[in-house]
């Protein structure tokens, strides 16, 4: 008799453990008419740490191991609503590619089945011209609609360059300071241990706040959902505090950017979704980007499930809390990411940007003298030397743990590349570059 078993984490009423436990017998019995499922997060009433309810989710796991079991035990095709597999929907149409620019979604492809990712995607750029562009796979696992050139990546920790030059553009309108300090920012609720961090700190990871918030303050940003209040709150909570580690230590910090994102609300007045968009995405074209994971008939985010298979993870789990979005929130084209990365990659060439003032862009892309070779951090960029690039590079990573982004600038080559999948497999990004940089990169 097949037999269906779903627990949550979080169960409080039943332990997990338990039914691990029952699992394991199953196993050491050597029975195989037991489908397990291990929900991360979820207690007994379905719901995550933020109070969200996934009874839905729940049941449509239900019914797609019963309309398995039906097709399996009568080998009858399964009801729609209960299929493995989503019918064929339309795809929308991918930009043609110019004449002079290569497709390399046939070459992604080995990569990504080899990585056994849902879809892979990469793109390289000369200064701002395109050189090579691709994609391949699918947007969600078990579906059959195919990832296209034109759909939005969650772009994760890739979205602090972002707010780097937001924050460079207000310093260029005389409303922020790279030498201005939390306690001038914030005003007498910092911790005295705060009171002296800049914001140029802050660009560099050196401001002795937590790689994460504390588990406390990241409740408390779920909760608040998408209230504007939410990322106040929070700052104001973490500055209370005192710092996790002398000011001036290289610590890989989220909430640094998260603060950064405040102090432009604070001397703006306006929301950094906002600022961004007006500053940033409308000047340079950037008309796919949004917020949070993407929607719709696009790329899913995917988590591996404890059996080994990817699943799809949607609804108010697929990003962080809204509040983070300074530190990880951005979404978007591939396209259109490229236009933010060739902006950065002039400046780092010395050129001069539209955006940003030549002097302001330099000491933003400027790294302590004195850092180690993997804490050379400056403005949402980690600065190494590659031979391929004759010396200097910026690189960034980017994740929310259910996407991976990766990019890669080479001013001396004028080179930028990019590569993105739908789930967290760091190999898989880092080989889809080998389709381009021995090619480009010579």
């Amino acid at each position: 008799m097949p037999i269906f078993m779903v627990h949550g984490t979080r169960d409080a009423s039943v332990p997990v453990e338990s039914a691990d436990a029952i699992a394991a017998e199953f196993r050491r019995l050597g029975k195989r008419n037991l489908v397990y499922r291990r929900l991360d997060g979820l207690d007994h009433g379905w719901r995550d740490v933020a109070g969200g309810a996934h009874v839905r989710e729940v049941l449509k796991e239900v019914g797609t191991w019963l309309g398995s079991v039906v097709e399996q035990e009568t080998g009858l095709a399964t009801p729609q609503r209960c299929s493995r597999t989503a019918p064929r929907v339309e795809q929308p149409r991918p930009a043609r590619l110019a004449p002079n620019v290569r497709d390399i979604s046939a070459d992604l492809e080995p990569i990504r089945a080899k990585g056994e990712v849902p879809a892979l995607a990469a793109a390289e750029w000369r200064g701002g011209e395109l050189l090579a562009i691709g994609a391949t796979g699918v947007r969600t696992e078990g579906d059959v609609a195919r990832v296209t050139t034109d759909d939005p990546w969650h772009l994760g920790s890739d979205t602090k360059a972002m707010t780097a030059v937001l924050v460079a553009i207000w310093i260029d309108r005389g409303k922020l300071r790279f030498d201005e300090t939390l306690g001038e920012l914030f005003g007498t609720g910092v911790h005295p241990g705060y009171r002296a961090v800049t914001v140029e700190q802050l660009l560099q990871h050196r401001g002795g706040l937590p790689h994460q918030f504390p588990s406390d303050i990241w409740k408390d940003m779920w909760r608040g959902g998408g209230d504007p209040k939410a990322r106040a709150a929070a700052i104001q909570a973490l500055l209370s505090r005192p710092p996790m580690q002398k000011p001036g230590t290289f610590q890989y910090a989220n909430s640094g950017y998260v603060t950064l994102g405040e102090a432009l609300e604070r001397v703006t007045g306006q929301r950094w979704e906002d600022l961004i968009r007006t500053d940033l995405f409308a000047p340079l074209g950037m008309a796919s980007c949004g917020f949070g994971a993407p929607e719709g008939r696009v790329p899913s985010g995917h988590r591996r499930a404890w059996w080994g298979a990817w699943k799809p993870v949607t609804g108010e789990l697929a990003d962080n809390p809204p509040a983070n979005a300074p530190a990880g929130g951005v979404y978007c084209i591939l396209r259109d990411w490229g236009k933010f990365l060739a902006l950065v990659l002039a400046g780092a060439r010395g050129e001069h940007v539209a955006l940003v003032a030549d002097a302001t862009m330099k000491r933003l892309l400027t790294p302590p003298l004195d850092a180690k070779e993997d804490e050379r951090y400056a403005g949402g960029w980690l600065f190494l030397t590659r031979s391929w690039a004759n010396g200097l590079v910026l690189t960034h990573s980017g994740s929310n743990t259910l996407w991976l982004v990766a990019a890669w600038l080479a001013p001396r080559k004028n080179l930028a590349f990019a590569a993105a999948a739908n789930a967290y497999e760091p190999r898989t990004v880092d080989s889809a570059f080998s389709t381009m940089i021995p090619v480009y990169a010579k």
